[in-house]
């Protein structure tokens, strides 16, 4: 009898493929990455990923009898009850492209797809910030809002898989349009990009009264990291920026932890490097806005996987197959 102890996790961005081979029990045997081909509409992948998972299973005298399976993050909406791709803004495959059928065709082994947000947050939950939690919120900070949202060890996807989409959360009514068409959403307000513009709108009506000014005038832009280092270092104005941007976010954290009552959230993304000050910020704008004994079952975290969290998530999501 073959004992299937390993998994592969594969997690499919718009610039590179990463892929790691794992031990059921959370062990990374290999990882590593190739640039996502997306030329002859992004067909060339699965043969891609199929050539270099085989020559890694032979590198290290691995038998491909031993793998449970395959978890596949994708960026984009997925049918999952055909394993379809819907639609992958990133990566210019066909509507309603068969890849979970085609990576099945040439892996010979079952497979899982998955939001990559949400496996991003199964990561987290498996072996990042939320490990030993059942019920976890992770938010992603970065160009956009992501994130996902775990209830009972399993991933909230809802009918028709937009379960999770916390990035587009009405929030409030200021007249910016988000990537998704809509106005409003809170990726427009809390996002890596929301609190660039915040910052600006601030050295745009206060000039030179904010460090704001001089950073822009130094570097000639600001990022995220500006906008809170300045207010961690006693700009108030930056402070302010910081603090509306916090609120909204806040708002939408405590309307999922009222519904889901999570044990724990973990915030990741570039904005996630602001560290401490951010996660203090955090708690202060959810606690204001949050039932007490809803607020008392929480702890904050910052996500500590990075990069990895998908393919460690897609390695965890072969559960399934088990």
């Amino acid at each position: 009898m073959v004992l299937k102890d390993k998994s592969i996790g594969i997690d499919i961005g718009g610039t590179t493929v990463k892929i790691a081979l794992f031990e059921v029990r959370g062990e990374c045997l290999a990882k590593w990455s190739i640039p996502t081909d997306k030329t002859n509409s992004g067909l060339n992948i699965v043969s891609n990923i199929n050539e270099t998972v085989h020559k890694k299973i032979g590198e290290l005298n691995l038998n491909k009898k031993d793998f449970i399976g395959v978890g596949v993050g994708v960026p984009g909406f997925i049918n999952y009850e055909t394993g379809e791709i819907a639609h992958a803004p990133n990566i210019p495959w066909n509507k309603n492209y068969p890849l979970k059928n085609e990576l099945e065709k040439v892996l010979d082994l079952p497979v899982e797809l998955e939001n990559d947000a949400n496996l991003a947050a199964m990561g987290e939950m498996w072996l990042g910030s939320g490990k030993g939690k059942q019920d976890v919120v992770m938010v992603t900070l970065g160009t956009g809002v992501g994130g996902g949202i775990i209830v009972n060890g399993n991933i909230v996807r809802g009918s028709n898989g937009m379960g999770g989409e916390i990035g587009h959360i009405f929030s409030k009514d200021n007249g910016i349009t988000c990537g998704c068409g809509k106005e409003g959403c809170l990726e427009t307000i809390a996002s890596a990009t929301g609190i660039v513009r915040l910052g600006e709108e601030i050295i745009k009506e206060y000039a030179d009264a904010t460090i704001l000014y001089d950073i822009k005038k130094q570097k000639g832009k600001l990022d995220a990291r500006d906008v809170f280092e300045a207010a961690n270092n006693g700009d108030s104005y930056a402070l302010d920026a910081v603090e509306e941007s916090m609120k909204y976010l806040g708002i939408a954290l405590s309307h999922i932890i009222h519904t889901n009552n999570p044990e724990v959230v973990v915030i990741g993304g570039g904005v996630s490097k602001a560290g401490a000050f951010l996660l203090e910020q955090v708690q202060k704008q959810v606690k204001k806005y949050t039932l007490p004994r809803a607020y008392q079952a929480i702890t904050f975290e910052l996500a500590t996987l990075g990069n990895e969290a998908g393919v460690i998530g897609g390695a965890h999501l072969t559960d399934k197959f088990k």
